[in-house]
């Protein structure tokens, strides 16, 4: 499938799209690229809060600001790859069965699926602004993606 029907399917049965890119075999490329995905979606959907920001503090151009939002995103890279070697730590203590390879894919995966969200957060932020209609969005946005990282995460140590 491709990823974008992957992304969709994901919400109605994560489980089953996580053995479907287990069972590729491992592959480091196939993994980071799922990162990238997410990366990408996470570095667009800045881009209306970095122009908010550039707006009302009166600069002519939101591009400084993008820019340190790049640098940002890409700091996010070694994170990931340590949560996701945390998260396989916790998983072994507790049992786990999966390997360090399945971990990062059910962050990464967790974390492109959630990408779309991102770009929604970012449009609030920026539209809107602070105020209850972002926070609210924040915390759906960080359910969502607990939810999923934990659902993938356990499908993935089940070995």
């Amino acid at each position: 499938m491709s990823i974008t029907t992957d992304l969709v399917a994901t919400w109605t049965r994560p489980r089953a799209i996580l053995r479907q890119h287990l069972a590729r075999g491992q592959s480091e490329p196939f993994a980071l690229s799922f990162l990238l995905v997410f990366l990408l979606l996470a570095f667009v959907g800045q881009w209306p809060v970095a122009a908010r920001e550039a707006f009302l503090a009166g600069e002519p151009s939101a591009t400084p600001r993008i820019i340190a939002v790049a640098y940002g995103v890409l700091l996010l890279i070694p994170l990931a790859y340590l949560v996701s070697a945390l998260s396989r730590l916790v998983a072994r203590a507790m049992g786990g069965q999966g390997t360090w390879y399945s971990a990062r894919i059910a962050l990464f995966w967790a974390l492109a699926a959630i990408g779309p969200l991102f770009l929604l957060q970012g449009m609030v932020a920026g539209m809107v602004g602070p105020g209850p209609a972002l926070t609210l969005v924040r915390v759906a946005v960080g359910i969502a993606f607990l939810w999923l990282w934990i659902t993938l995460l356990h499908e993935a140590e089940r070995g």
